[in-house]
């Protein structure tokens, strides 16, 4: 199995491009302005219009009016939905578009559970707790806290860097990883000869799957 890459907090469409051309699955677009990787309409428009076909497009919100995520649909071609906040199920669901949910994981989170609660969406994503940050934080967690027969249900990020996710790759075994500033040269920039390392480091991790 390979392990898929989505690369979070794309800024600009020259990016995005190059996230394509090195292989990337996916790209995330932070709608949510208290982040440094934070996109408007319009910058967002112009990144999605530089992919090309089957790179799917992922909007992040956190615990955003229904009426503002409703509006970046309408306007921003986006494959599928990522809920950063303190979203229940049926608010994730209100939209009719395949999700995921992010879980901030520390000591004490039952992810057996929460998989179960949030089991209409299409995976958990699994990043780094620190109080006040939703996401981000560049850090990351205890890989032993996920239970071993969730790795195939999840996007496993926090943290993640050329030199560490072959590891975490190795350990989880999760459906796909995230990355954001470990590709950076600065926040919401993304370094190119960074994400083919990482995109190499990916492929070290799944000869060891």
């Amino acid at each position: 199995m390979r392990t898929r890459v989505k690369i979070c907090g794309l800024t600009r469409p020259s990016d995005a491009q190059a996230a394509a051309a090195a292989g990337v699955d996916a790209i995330g677009l932070v709608f949510y302005a208290q982040s440094p990787r934070a996109v408007d309409i319009a910058q967002a428009r112009a990144v999605v219009s530089a992919l090309p076909p089957f790179v799917t497009s992922v909007g992040l919100f956190v615990d955003a009016p229904p009426a503002f995520v409703s509006k970046v649909m309408d306007e921003v071609r986006l494959d599928l939905l990522q809920f950063h906040g303190d979203e229940a199920p049926d608010a994730c669901d209100a939209f009719g578009q395949p999700w995921i949910k992010a879980l901030r994981v520390r000591p004490g989170i039952d992810l057996m559970r929460e998989a179960d609660r949030y089991g209409r969406g299409r995976a958990l994503l699994l990043d780094a707790y620190r109080p006040g940050v939703p996401g981000g934080t560049g850090e990351c967690f205890d890989w032993g806290l996920i239970p071993p027969e969730l790795g195939p249900r999840i996007v496993l990020a926090g943290g993640l860097t050329a030199d560490n996710v072959a590891e975490a790759i190795g350990r989880v075994r999760p459906y796909a990883v995230d990355v954001s500033g470990g590709v950076e040269s600065a926040k919401g920039i993304k370094d190119y000869a960074t994400i083919d390392a990482f995109m190499q480091g990916v492929r070290d991790g799944d000869r060891s799957r």
